[in-house]
């Protein structure tokens, strides 16, 4: 009890610091890069996390009344070593956002460097995975760096995050005012067609693009849904967790979004296209002083962020695995290698793949995970848990060998309808091969998952209770 310090305001900060990364501005330039114009973008970025910040306080329940984290939490509904399945999952998500990051900061580097050494960015560069050689070595250099924090233990950021929110609101507010001035004005931003507007090359089809994306942005914090846990343990009352959450979270996304769509919204009037990629928007400042201070700017409080973020929690999932074989220095070292395999520079290389490839594709795994914790918490346990049975081998959460069968056939229910519109979407199926609800399965994918995994768990509990 004496670790539960946290009250209602440091859980608001814990989200303002989180939301404000380069992430979050390439999620609403994304939407405007997609064709959105500022005020559509910013509604669908606030609904989307006013929607998600529901199962966020709802999973925090628990952590809050019984002082568990995460993967403790999955033990009561997945049983004592299926629980690791969603540890994983949730897991490998974090491996793919710390491959970003990573990108995002050594690109930076690259840009920095390109700047002094022209050659490097000369048009027609071989290229290596997708990338030129030059940015290649600049991602590993970042990625070394982080592997180094990572190795020398946690402690050594603290200052690091503790700059981090200041860093990018920052430089947020630079880019703001470069927008400003550059555009002329806000006016000119803001009264940015829709490109769904009549007379506009998308006329009339908004919808198939809103929803999909809101479900994208749902996807967006999908990840911390589920592991909220490991953070409201922490509360001192539900009521600073709930509270804290509802204004810490929906507020700042939607806040720190709305320099994303302006700048975004204003490259497309000084530039004449769309420059979704904040990195790209920076290299155009003139001064080479300023363009190397922003960039470091951006590459210090993106470290932060990642291992923050990104790392602890996989290299932890990774480390419970085989706690006598895995530390948590080599689960780090896990979470850096997967983050490379998964080629980050390919999943934000477009607004689209940002969206319907990357978010809305795991939150077809994680929405159905997210069904399956409320609906045994909330409903079928009446928020009782039994503690010393998470943690005991032959509890009642043990089920049959430690695997708890409704809770797997439920997250096959919830997962497998939205598996054919993944493929399509990733050209490894012909889309005018999969029926077209299933197509339409795949982009309403978290919420689809989550009704689909909530109701077979549920039905399989009663017709087999537990023993």
């Amino acid at each position: 009890m004496e670790k539960r310090k946290w009250r209602m305001g440091s859980i608001a900060a814990l989200w303002i610091s989180m939301s404000a990364c380069i992430p979050t501005y390439m999620l609403a330039s994304s939407l405007i890069g997609g064709g959105m114009n500022w005020w559509q973008a910013i509604l669908t970025i606030f609904l989307g996390n006013a929607i998600v910040v529901i199962p966020m306080i709802l999973n925090a329940h628990a952590g809050t009344a019984y002082g568990i984290p995460f993967p403790v939490f999955c033990r009561a509904s997945f049983g004592t070593r299926v629980a690791n399945i969603p540890a994983l999952l949730r897991a490998f998500v974090a491996c793919g956002w710390f491959g970003i990051q990573t990108w995002i900061g050594g690109n930076a580097i690259y840009k920095i460097l390109a700047v002094f050494f022209p050659s490097l960015a000369a048009p027609g560069a071989a290229t290596f995975l997708g990338i030129t050689f030059p940015q290649f070595i600049c991602f590993l250099f970042f990625w070394g760096i982080n592997m180094a924090v990572v190795y020398k233990g946690i402690d050594c950021i603290r200052w690091l995050l503790n700059l981090k929110a200041p860093l990018l609101i920052a430089l947020g507010l630079l880019l703001l005012w470069w927008a400003y001035r550059n555009a002329g004005g806000f006016g000119p931003i803001l009264s940015q067609p829709s490109a769904f507007d009549p007379g506009q090359p998308k006329a009339g089809q908004f919808w198939s693009f809103f929803l999909p994306g809101l479900t994208g942005m749902i996807g967006f914090w999908a990840t911390l849904s589920l592991n909220i846990p490991d953070f409201s343990r922490y509360a001192v009352s539900q009521r600073d967790q709930i509270v804290g959450q509802a204004l810490g979270l929906p507020l700042t996304m939607a806040l720190y979004a709305f320099i994303g769509v302006a700048v975004t919204s204003a490259t497309t009037i000084i530039y004449g296209q769309t420059i979704w990629d904040p990195v790209d928007v920076l290299t155009r400042f003139t001064n080479p002083v300023l363009l190397v201070v922003a960039m470091l700017a951006l590459c210090i409080a993106t470290l932060a962020t990642n291992i923050a973020a990104n790392v602890v929690s996989p290299a932890n999932d990774f480390s419970n695995l085989a706690p006598q074989k895995i530390s948590f220095r080599l689960g780090g070292l896990i979470t850096g290698i997967v983050g490379i395999v998964m080629m980050p520079w390919k999943l934000v290389a477009d607004p689209s793949g940002y969206i319907f490839t990357w978010l809305i594709g795991y939150s077809a795994l994680l929405g159905p995970i997210g069904g399956i914790m409320i609906a045994d918490y909330f409903v079928w346990r009446r928020r009782k848990l039994n503690v010393a049975a998470l943690y005991s081998p032959d509890g009642e959460y043990t089920y049959s060998g430690g695997f708890s069968w409704a809770a797997i056939i439920a997250l096959l229910a919830g997962a497998l309808p939205s598996l054919p519109g993944f493929l399509a979407n990733v050209k490894l199926l012909d889309p005018a091969s999969v029926p077209p609800m299933l197509l339409g399965v795949y982009s309403y994918a978290w919420f689809a998952g989550f009704a689909i995994a909530f109701v077979v768990y549920l039905a399989l509990r009663k017709i087999a209770p537990d023993r």
